[in-house]
């Protein structure tokens, strides 16, 4: 199976795009500030879940979901101070904020399905989606 064919990899590749549309709006200001963390930490949810994906053991898989799921608790807040600045109105916030709680949810139970087995050789066993396969 294909990263790029999971659930939370579509969703979260989604919200990126939605994230770079809503920044686009923000005061030039903020163009290096809060425009540019929001657009890499939502971006870095699909990329590292793709290049997770593309290592050769579920521990390496496990660490990369971990740095995902750390990007939307970071998004989650850049949200909250989108709408306390009013970059962001209250209604797009809770959409993009239930949207983000989904992501995060996926990402856990997406790592929790990757129990480790031990092959003997200190290496994870890899039985978990691999691209291109």
């Amino acid at each position: 199976m294909n990263v790029e064919d999971l659930d939370v990899f579509k969703l979260s590749h989604e919200l990126a795009i939605r994230i770079y549309k809503t920044t686009g709006r923000f005061p030039d200001a903020e163009k290096f500030g809060l425009t540019s963390q929001m657009r890499r930490a939502s971006a870095s949810i699909p990329a590292n879940l793709a290049e997770g994906g593309h290592r050769f053991s579920k521990n390496e898989y496990k660490h990369f979901i971990s740095i995902a799921r750390g990007s939307v608790g970071e998004i989650k807040y850049q949200l909250l101070l989108s709408r306390d600045l009013g970059y962001i109105k209250k209604s797009s916030y809770s959409e993009l904020r239930e949207s983000y709680d989904r992501v995060s949810m996926m990402l856990t139970k997406l790592h929790s399905s990757l129990k480790r087995t031990d092959t003997g050789n200190g290496h994870a066993e890899r039985s978990f989606p691999r691209p291109h396969e």
